[in-house]
């Protein structure tokens, strides 16, 4: 068997296999309330369907004003629970692990779907008010957000330890944190985007609390048999910004504080970054955070082939990798993988018909 289709044991959880859906925002609650709708359902389903091993709904908000756009999904009420249950059971009853990553949008909240522009949103056109840890907006286009002030931070902190309930009531088996690409914990964390002087600002060790708090509470609010997941943007591509090494420290301090594996991603923080992406550009972040924290990571970016992802996880590079565009691209992206590593049929029974015409018209 190869590496790639092994399982993986985490805690309580086995993944069956190493093919992660990344979270991937849809911008599409239909009433615009933060409910998961059908499109949901059948969007997360059908890639466990196609037989990865973990399938992560999108970023979904903690509070109304933690959304990127008014059409994201979100869990910060009751109401949203049976809503999220249907995509859990849509995944784990075609055999994968459902996972869901929690956020918070920070300065980058209040926006059009990408299809319409993406551009930011005031209250006259459906938006609002964004939040950061320093009122330095993201880019020329945007509006600068409201500093948060401490009680503000606890409020937010405890409303992801509440949507982390939540989940765990709707039947998601796996939380990861937000933690990266410009988003409110990952704005906390570069000294480019948090110019507080209290105990939030600062040196590295107050940069990362807001983060660390987070993932304390979400911790306590989730079974011990739980895996907790974060993705980090492990470095910002900017001179004097967040880098590397600071990560590395930051996720040794997350492992303290209960966390499993790292979600190992870049950028997003500054309108300004300098990023030239090539295949698999942000492997060598999974491997040296792996390398020098011993806890789990995940890579993730233009990992598109099955023999590249497998000598990933063969070189020790990373032991999970999640895959986003090339998933929408081809649900069906694990079965095919399968078959070209491990020569073995991984496709539902109801779609074998499909397949033996495949090789009847010599298409493979």
């Amino acid at each position: 068997m190869s590496r790639l289709f092994s399982p993986l044991t985490i805690r309580g959880e086995t993944m069956p296999n190493r093919v992660f859906v990344s979270p991937m925002c849809q911008y599409s609650c239909e009433d615009m309330d933060g409910k998961f709708s059908a499109w949901h359902v059948v969007h997360l389903g059908s890639r466990a369907v196609g037989g990865a091993g973990l399938v992560m709904a999108e970023a979904t908000a903690v509070q109304p004003e933690g959304r990127i756009s008014p059409w994201d999904t979100g869990i910060w009420s009751d109401e949203q629970i049976e809503p999220l249950s249907r995509v859990a059971e849509a995944i784990s009853t075609n055999g994968s692990i459902p996972a869901i990553q929690l956020a918070h949008a920070g300065r980058k909240a209040s926006h059009d779907r990408p299809w319409n522009g993406g551009g930011f949103l005031d209250s006259s056109r459906l938006g609002w008010q964004p939040v950061g840890a320093s009122p330095i907006p993201f880019s020329e286009d945007c509006t600068a957000p409201e500093e948060l002030t401490t009680e503000q931070i606890g409020v937010i902190v405890s409303d992801f330890a509440g949507a982390a309930k939540r989940s765990v009531n709707a039947g998601m088996k796996v939380i990861e944190l937000h933690m990266a690409h410009g988003y409110l914990g990952c704005s906390f964390m570069s000294p480019l985007s948090n110019k507080r002087s209290d105990s939030y600002g600062g040196n590295l060790e107050n940069r990362s609390r807001f983060c660390l708090e987070i993932t304390r509470a979400v911790r306590s609010a989730i079974p011990d048999s739980m895996p907790l997941f974060v993705r980090v943007s492990a470095t910002e591509y900017m001179e004097g910004g967040w880098d590397l090494e600071e990560c590395v420290q930051l996720c040794e301090w997350m492992g303290s504080e209960g966390v499993d594996l790292i979600d190992c991603s870049s950028g997003g923080n500054s309108s300004a970054q300098q990023l030239h992406p090539y295949p698999g550009y942000q492997v060598g972040f999974s491997e040296q955070i792996k390398n020098q924290t011993n806890l789990l990571t995940g890579a993730v970016g233009l990992i598109t082939e099955p023999r590249q992802a497998e000598n990933i996880l063969l070189d020790s590079k990373a032991d999970a990798v999640l895959l986003a565009r090339e998933l929408l691209r081809n649900p069906y992206w694990p079965i095919h993988a399968r078959e070209e590593l491990d020569d073995e049929i991984g496709w539902p029974t109801q779609y074998l018909r499909g397949r033996e015409l495949q090789q009847l018209l010599g298409r493979g």
